[in-house]
């Protein structure tokens, strides 16, 4: 089974041609659904025009046998007139009452009768003989030629059998001799019935000139070579043009196949081959039979069949070269579009698919050249995201190089806070214990080792622990709220974010103002999906406008921008939340003069880590 199946694929391969070109495929399909088609119309035109000239050739021959047929049954209907005017002859009736040779010696019947015939012999010119014979008596006939001999000959005919005993006549055509030379006739014999006895006991017999017969079917010509012949029921020849044939039996099978039927026509089985039309009389039991070459019947569908291969030829040759010119037009684009994805294979995005249709072709090269553009962008983009990457880690090591210097030996600072916060403890110096215990936590924090992200929780503890520390500073003017939900504590952020904001706070709202700044630190969910927001808030003197404008300019631009020390905290900020988490995520600025600023970072939101739901602000 399996085989067969793939015996069966691989022969519908090769049918459709799939390891075939395109070019290959168009030229093949396309040849099969024009040659073909035109093909199958020339044949079926050739043999419907074959049908037609065979059907007229046929209906012309049985016209013209019916004209035939007609002229002579009327002809020869004339001769049983004559044949009744002779029996009913008083002579005749006379002669016919004799019984013995004998008694017809002892008169003269003999002259008498044939003095009848003879002026019924003259009386038409195509009458060549006229005979009465009375049976075993005496023969008589017009031209004095006839004798019990002749009779004798007569009684051996195929045909003399078939003469009915009841009178109706039988004609039949023979050859005669008449001055020692054969002569073809038609012969009418009528047998002649005694009206006492009922039975025959003479015969009748005219003999016509064949000539008549012949030139009314010379008249008939069917095509340039066909001629007209007759046939009697036992297919003997009662009319041909060779009058040698008359008399011979007509062996062939189309002879038996027309002597089964009335009328109609058949294809000749002989060779050669001709369209036999025929027709049977009823009245002189004879088939009427044309005979037409069929290689002549068909010669005007030869000049049909060239004229429909010549124009079959020159519609092909025009359909292929339309076909060779759309299969060019249809594959040179899609070369050129191969030629191309090769190029772009290699990485040459340089160049576009020239496009100069809006087909589907010219479609595909349109969406491909707006591929191959996007592509060429995302592989920039690609590029630049590395390098900004490498950028990044370098500035990252930068910062954290600088922090190391500017530490001067975190774990001796470490180490000195801890003795500190010792001595504190010995003089019961709860607050320099306290702040040195918060510096040391903080300092260790950010000197550790851990991933790039941490908690919100972790990061609110080491916010709270400064915050602590600036507390014992500014005392009073000093004032700061934590408002996190606990579904914020466990959404991963950044490391080392909240400190350098609340500095800003510190630096920018506190310092520069005599009066109290308060810090609220919150965290609420974000009307865009999947995000969070931590707002750090301050009641300081704000931001002046212009240099508003210009940080929000540089938290949008900020690879263009190089760090600055008054920024620097701000942009490091930034620039690690959009490392981290992409383009839609980072810090947002909003401020007003005299009245405050709010420093806002959009987070991802991670369902996992949520416990709670906060309102979207």
């Amino acid at each position: 089974m399996l085989g067969w199946i793939q015996r069966h694929e691989r022969l519908i391969k090769i049918m459709l041609l799939r390891d075939r070109s395109l070019m290959t495929k168009l030229l093949v399909f396309s040849a099969l659904l024009v040659i073909v088609p035109m093909l199958l119309v020339g044949l079926v035109s050739y043999q419907q025009s074959s049908d037609v000239l065979e059907e007229e050739a046929r209906d012309y021959s049985l016209q013209v046998i019916d004209q035939v047929q007609l002229y002579v049954e009327d002809y020869l209907r004339d001769f049983e007139i004559s044949t009744l005017k002779i029996i009913n002859h008083p002579d005749t009736v006379q002669f016919l009452r004799i019984q013995s040779p004998e008694e017809l010696e002892d008169s003269d019947m003999i002259y008498r009768i044939r003095n009848v015939l003879k002026n019924s012999a003259y009386s038409r010119s195509d009458v060549v003989n006229i005979t009465i014979i009375l049976d075993d008596i005496q023969v008589i006939d017009s031209a004095d030629v006839a004798n019990q001999q002749s009779v004798q000959s007569l009684k051996e005919e195929y045909w003399y059998s078939t003469i009915k005993a009841s009178g109706e006549p039988k004609i039949i055509s023979r050859l005669i001799t008449r001055n020692e030379q054969e002569q073809p006739v038609i012969s009418i014999f009528k047998r002649i019935v005694n009206p006492q006895t009922l039975k025959p006991f003479g015969m009748l017999i005219i003999d016509v000139n064949y000539k008549r017969l012949q030139d009314v079917a010379y008249k008939v010509q069917p095509g340039e070579t066909g001629y007209l012949y007759m046939i009697d029921e036992q297919g003997y020849y009662v009319y041909h043009p060779d009058y040698t044939s008359i008399g011979q039996k007509a062996n062939t099978v189309d002879v038996q196949t027309m002597l089964r039927q009335t009328s109609g026509s058949i294809i000749s089985v002989d060779k050669p081959k001709s369209l036999l039309t025929f027709s049977r009389s009823d009245i002189l039991k004879w088939h009427l039979v044309t005979t037409i070459p069929y290689k002549e019947l068909m010669r005007g569908t030869e000049y049909i069949g060239r004229t429909i291969f010549i124009t079959t030829v020159i519609f092909m040759i025009i359909a292929y070269v339309m076909v060779i010119g759309f299969a060019a037009s249809l594959v040179k684009p899609i070369k050129q579009l191969h030629e191309y994805i090769k190029r772009v294979e290699i990485g040459d995005f340089s160049g576009k698919v020239t496009v100069n249709s809006k087909d589907e072709i010219g479609m595909l090269s349109h969406g491909f050249n707006k591929m191959v553009d996007r592509l060429s962008r995302l592989l920039e983009e690609i590029y630049f995201s590395k390098l900004k990457a490498a950028e990044l880690g370098l500035r990252q090591k930068d910062t954290e190089l600088k922090m190391l210097q500017a530490q001067i030996n975190p774990h001796f600072l470490y180490n000195s806070l801890e003795t500190i916060r010792g001595m504190a403890l010995e003089r019961d110096m709860d607050e320099i214990s306290d702040m040195a215990a918060s510096l040391a936590r903080l300092l260790r924090y950010n000197i550790k080792e851990e991933s790039p992200q941490v908690t919100v929780g972790q990061e609110i503890k080491i916010g709270e622990i400064y915050l602590r520390i600036q507390k014992f500073r500014f005392e009073e003017k000093l004032i700061y709220e934590f408002d996190i939900p606990d579904w914020a504590l466990e959404q991963k952020i950044p490391k080392f974010t909240l400190q350098p904001l609340i500095e800003n706070c510190i630096v920018h709202g506190l310092e520069p103002r005599a009066g109290v700044t308060r810090i609220v630190i919150s965290a609420a969910r974000s009307a865009q999906p999947n995000t969070f927001i931590l707002r750090i808030t301050d009641t300081g003197p704000g931001i002046e406008a212009n240099k508003l404008d210009e940080l929000i300019q540089g938290l949008e631009l900020e690879d263009e921008i190089e760090l600055t020390s008054q920024h620097i905290g701000i942009m490091n900020v930034h620039r690690r939340i959009r490392f981290i988490h992409g383009e839609a995520y980072g810090l947002f600025i909003e401020s007003q003069a005299g009245v405050g600023t709010m420093v806002g970072i959009r987070l991802p939101f991670n369902e996992r880590w949520g416990e709670g739901r906060k309102p979207y602000v």
